[in-house]
């Protein structure tokens, strides 16, 4: 055999043994059912996802995913979501969660989708669509429609629970969202702007008003600049939504999902 024959004879299997050393991305959850797996990832869920999901998964600031594959959802979709985060939402990437943790994570979160129930739905969808109109488009966009002084809700149903849901339109939460913090603005020479921030740096700030107009402003030009410690958005009591109208209005909010599972698995 001359040299050059025997060069690209090693330079086969070179290439081959690479080519089977590689993996393919998991489709399946590699490790699930493991032990030792499941109470890793629990350790890991509780110091990284519960603050939002809660401990049981049901749910805080961020949605109930203790469902998630009976929504249609795959291991490896839930994999890159974990990794890579989703885009526009609070839910961040994990750069430095190794490959083998997310799977863990998602170990134990099978094991509380066996043993958890979904919650009978309640409410009626048609009639809070129609509350929605009413009540909340004036300042929500849902694809594509709707005000932009409040935030987009066209995937809220995936992005909050029910009882968070609850609380922020009763008005029992305070917080809000980057890039809709409330702030009232005084010009030197004019009258009082009431709006949300939408950017800020050492010398100006700009903001969106009521009526949707950004504007912006140079700090030294100002009277008064002052951020309002409570959410632009109105505490709904019982005595602008009834109960029975606020289960509607959150029926409908829960349709809102952002993604289809036909596409983005």
């Amino acid at each position: 055999m001359t040299r050059r024959a025997l060069c690209f004879v090693a330079a086969s299997v070179i290439v081959a043994g690479s080519m089977a050393g590689a993996q393919a991305p998991a489709t399946r959850n590699p490790v699930e059912g493991d032990p030792a797996a499941i109470r890793s990832g629990m350790g890991l869920f509780r110091a990284r996802c519960a603050d939002c999901h809660g401990m049981d998964a049901r749910g805080v600031r961020g949605p109930d995913i203790t469902q998630v594959w009976a929504s249609g959802r795959t291991d490896e979709g839930l994999f890159a979501t974990i990794k890579n985060g989703i885009s526009g939402t609070e839910m961040p990437p994990q750069p430095r969660l190794f490959d083998h943790e997310t799977w863990q994570i998602l170990a134990y979160l099978r094991t509380l989708a066996a043993s958890a129930r979904p919650e009978p739905a309640r409410g009626n969808a048609v009639n809070g669509a129609q509350i929605y109109q009413a009540q909340c488009a004036g300042c929500h966009r849902v694809n594509g429609a709707g005000g932009r002084l409040g935030p987009d809700l066209s995937r809220i149903g995936a992005a909050r629970s029910r009882e968070m849901l609850e609380l922020r339109i009763r008005g029992g939460v305070e917080g809000f969202l980057s890039g809709y913090e409330p702030v009232t603005i005084t010009p030197e020479d004019g009258q009082a702007v009431v709006g949300v921030k939408k950017n800020e740096d050492l010398f100006s700030v700009q903001i969106m008003d009521t009526r949707e107009r950004i504007q912006g402003y140079d700090k030294s030009s100002l009277r008064e600049f002052r951020n309002n410690p409570r959410s632009a958005m109105p505490a709904f009591g019982t005595n602008r939504i009834s109960e029975s109208d606020l289960d509607d209005l959150i029926r409908y909010l829960q349709t809102l999902r952002g993604f289809n599972p036909a596409v983005v698995q």
